[in-house]
């Protein structure tokens, strides 16, 4: 191998995959290896990563298990979210957003540790290769990267447990078989895609969905909550103060009783062909339609169309893995100034898989009841003005009508 490795920091969740990468890097480039990993909400236990890597030859000091879960939210979660980013109109961008996060503490001790390298498990067909480089190089432009799954052989799963037993790498029993579907999980949301989802036109199997209870088993009874925005972070839930990552979490146990947020998507991959996955976001939906629920009478026309205009390119970018990029920042910056006076309270139903904002109100409230009334408004409004609007608006259409088109 050329450009010796001496030292790299993998992320590393402790399950097959990266536990064979672990060996691997070893074995291959003959490398000190230091495992990082995130805490983001997937609800596993991560201690059992410790001991795994301890197991496979890493120095206790070199394992880094870190609770980034109020980081991720609030740094991450919450500015994309201010931007009501959609990716192509419907994803939440649940995987997406936790990249940077990862890559940027690999990075980070990756300096602590003086490695010259970082490692994922991303394969080359994904966009999470891109995602965590795309970090990687924005931080550190002279990193060396290393992508096991587009170096090495090891292409089938029976191919990577064949590697794992003779290395005394342990296989738990459901990883024997061909797994039916791959999973990705954070505290926003989870994903689902491959094997069992690859076909479009079959229904997602209900053994797929593991964060939301079936809409149609939801309670028959709806349930109504409040969420209190501040400067266009939410503060709290039904009056109660709450930090980003708990707010979200209480949310996701909302979603998942009322069977809210479940999304069958196909959709365009960076790398360029199509994929089809299944997502729940159950309490990222909530919030996000709460969130437009305050935009709603806090935000001026021109802004809020503005901001609609500008989440796409926002989404588009976040999806593609430019978090770091100057221009989502620049956006960033824009987003949040819009956002000053977006405070105020949201009332909303769950009920059986959706979400009905019931109402919203905010001491900078832009809505006026006295001049949007059907009532006497005492001339608040003056209707004759609409008159003159109308005609100058209409005079280059009257143009091209005594034209002919």
């Amino acid at each position: 191998m050329s450009d010796k490795i001496n030292r790299v920091v993998l992320a590393y969740s402790g399950g097959l995959d990266t536990s064979v990468i672990l060996k691997w890097l070893q074995q291959t480039y003959n490398c000190e290896v230091v495992t990082f990993t995130a805490d983001l909400g997937q609800g596993e236990e991560l201690e059992p990563a410790r001991k795994k890597a301890e197991m496979a030859g890493v120095k206790p000091e070199h394992i880094f298990i870190e609770d980034v879960r109020e980081e991720f939210v609030k740094d991450y979660v919450f500015p994309m979210m201010r931007a009501n980013a959609l990716y192509e109109g419907l994803y939440l961008l649940g995987t997406s957003i936790a990249r940077p996060l990862i890559a940027k503490r690999q990075i980070e001790i990756a300096r602590q540790v003086g490695a010259d390298a970082v490692s994922h498990g991303a394969t080359g067909k994904g966009n999470d290769q891109v995602r965590f480089e795309l970090g990687y190089y924005a931080l550190n432009p002279d990193i060396k990267v290393i992508a096991p799954w587009r170096e090495w052989d090891l292409t089938s799963r029976t191919k990577l447990i064949e590697f794992a037993e003779s290395h005394q790498i342990p296989v738990t029993k459901d990883k024997r078989g061909e797994s039916p579907f791959s999973t990705d999980a954070n505290l926003l949301h989870t994903s689902s895609e491959g094997k069992v989802l690859e076909d479009p036109w079959e229904e997602v199997p209900d053994y797929v969905y593991s964060r939301t209870v079936n809409p149609e088993d939801a309670p028959d009874t709806p349930e109504t909550i409040t969420i209190d925005f501040e400067r266009g972070d939410g503060v709290a839930l039904n009056g109660q103060a709450m930090s980003p990552a708990t707010l979200l979490t209480a949310l996701n146990e909302l979603g998942r009783k009322h069977g809210i947020g479940r999304l069958d998507l196909v959709e365009n991959r960076f790398v360029g062909m199509k994929s089809r996955g299944m997502y729940e976001t159950p309490g990222g939906t909530i919030y996000h339609l709460a969130h437009r629920g305050i935009e709603q009478i806090t935000l001026d026309r021109g802004a809020a169309h503005l901001k609609d205009e500008l989440a796409p390119r926002y989404a588009e970018l976040i999806y593609n893995g430019f978090w770091f990029s100057p221009e989502r920042e620049m956006l960033q910056a824009a987003v949040d100034y819009s956002q000053e006076k977006v405070t105020g309270t949201v009332r909303l139903k769950l009920y059986k898989g959706s979400v009905i904002v019931t109402g919203r109100k905010s001491p900078y409230t832009l809505y006026s009841e006295k001049v949007v009334t059907f009532e006497d408004d005492q001339g608040a409004y003056d209707q004759r003005d609409a008159a003159g609007f109308i005609k100058l608006n209409a005079l280059r259409l009257r143009l091209l009508g005594r034209r002919g088109g």
